[in-house]
């Protein structure tokens, strides 16, 4: 069994992020994309997409944490974790609880964790600050 914990820095709430199979990961900050970015074939003309934090509000003044209102549309999430170096390959999946209130992002095979693209569907999604959205679970050593 992968301790989570050794591989990670930014945890939230361990206990509660290792209940299910892998380790749930937490939105920190929810991007919008502003202006083009650039991909060419040989990687010398390579340029980031700009983005901007996406707006987020307390629901009542005393609230500890943020929300996100998201339309529908395209958006870039960053995680509160971070990855160190290691020898392992971590698969990023879209917990089941963000799937079915119509929001996904790619799965993907991952050694650090980049800002991730959300896409919101249907009459967009209320997000909250440290929500767990994705699960890490570790599939390979080199």
């Amino acid at each position: 069994m992968v301790e989570y914990g050794q591989f990670l820095d930014g945890i939230v709430h361990e206990p509660t992020q290792t209940e299910g199979r892998g380790f749930d990961l937490t939105v920190a900050e929810v991007y919008e994309v502003t202006g083009p970015g650039r991909v060419d074939f040989g990687g010398g003309e390579l340029d980031p997409a700009a983005a901007e934090p996406h707006d987020s509000e307390k629901r009542n003044p005393d609230d500890d944490y943020e929300w996100w209102h998201l339309d529908a549309g395209r958006y870039l999430i960053e995680y509160n974790e971070s990855l160190r170096a290691s020898d392992l390959v971590f698969t990023l999946q879209t917990r089941t609880e963000l799937l079915e209130r119509g929001a996904a992002h790619p799965t993907l095979s991952v050694r650090q964790l980049p800002r991730v693209p959300l896409s919101v569907s249907g009459a967009g999604l209320e997000l909250k600050e440290n929500a767990r959205v994705s699960t890490l679970v570790a599939t390979e050593r080199e």
